[in-house]
């Protein structure tokens, strides 16, 4: 029976947020639409974070299942730029829920927020791997995912100012021309740049467990590559 009603309080609160003009619930209204108390509300969720938290979760699930299931192709950078174009096509199907993850209200990031992120530095890692990132996954996954956030919430929540999706376009296509390298000839990795080529070895570091190197060693080669790739 908790099981029942922890999903029917969330798929009411799911709902809510959809219709809601400005995507804001009250739990007094969710436990009205559920028809449950409100202490069934706070011993399922804690507060109204959580139930939000809970909510964005659920609403992004299908989105990430999706990532998850796709399958890696051989081309990091495509699947890059597909990872990029589906956050943005997630965000204007789904605009309150998109606002809310990215709300400065809630303290605790999503889960779902943070799965999003693991995938897209595993998708850098493998380009890593391939020799076409300039700067450390970390670092590259941070500039693409503040600025695939920033290009969505601008037009999901500004669409008078921002209506055209080509914007979107353009801005990926501008910072991965400053993440990422021009493609490789399978000759090219001898004159491949410094950063580059640290950023390369770090990523096999991480791929090898190591490489042979002890824990304190592998912890300190990695920092000292990714000071190199990210200079």
């Amino acid at each position: 029976m908790s099981t029942s009603t922890r999903t029917r309080i969330l798929e009411v609160a799911a709902t809510l947020v959809r219709e809601s003009p400005d995507g804001d619930i009250s739990t007094r209204a969710v436990c009205e639409a559920a028809k449950v108390g409100a202490p069934a509300l706070y011993r399922h969720f804690g507060d109204k974070e959580g139930l939000l938290s809970a909510v964005v979760d659920h609403g992004f699930e299908k989105y990430l299942a999706t990532k998850r299931e796709r399958g890696e192709t051989t081309d990091a950078v495509e699947d890059l730029r597909r990872g990029w174009d589906s956050h943005v096509a997630f965000a204007l199907d789904n605009r309150n829920l998109y606002r809310l993850m990215n709300s400065p209200a809630m303290r605790t990031p999503p889960a779902a927020a943070l799965e999003s992120h693991r995938i897209l530095t595993g998708d850098l890692e493998r380009a890593a791997v391939q020799g076409r990132i300039r700067v450390a996954p970390e670092l590259a996954a941070q500039m693409i995912m503040s600025a695939n956030v920033g290009v969505a919430l601008m037009l999901v929540s500004r669409p008078a100012t921002f209506d055209d999706i080509e914007v979107s376009h353009r801005v990926r296509d501008a910072l991965y021309a400053t993440v990422l390298t021009p493609e490789r000839s399978p000759n090219a990795q001898a004159g491949a740049e410094v950063p580059t080529a640290a950023a390369r070895l770090s990523a096999l570091l991480r791929k090898e467990h190591g490489a042979g190197l002890s824990t304190a060693e592998a912890a300190l080669m990695k920092e000292w590559l990714d000071r190199v790739a990210n200079a």
